[in-house]
């Protein structure tokens, strides 16, 4: 069972991998850049590595996102709406 859903983890990661190369939209990459750092910390719970999973979730998918997505805002690349 656990080879399974570590299976079906790592298509989710393969996935969004290549949707951050493939998409148009620079926050949509970004999302999926975080889909892939929040699989990764998933992979890490399932592998008994709790600390690592945290950290990786935290900093992967919390502060690279935001940090990502505000340099995208700032390049200009992506407006806020109205």
């Amino acid at each position: 069972m656990l080879e399974w859903a570590a299976l079906l983890i790592v298509i989710i990661l393969l996935a969004s991998a290549v949707a951050v190369l493939t998409v148009r939209n620079p926050i949509g990459a970004v999302a999926a850049t975080s889909v892939v750092s929040l699989g990764v910390s998933v992979l890490f719970v399932l592998l008994h590595a709790p600390d690592v999973a945290m950290t990786e979730a935290a900093v992967g998918a919390g502060l690279s996102g935001v940090v990502l997505a505000l340099g995208v805002r700032k390049n200009a690349k992506w407006e806020m709406p109205a």
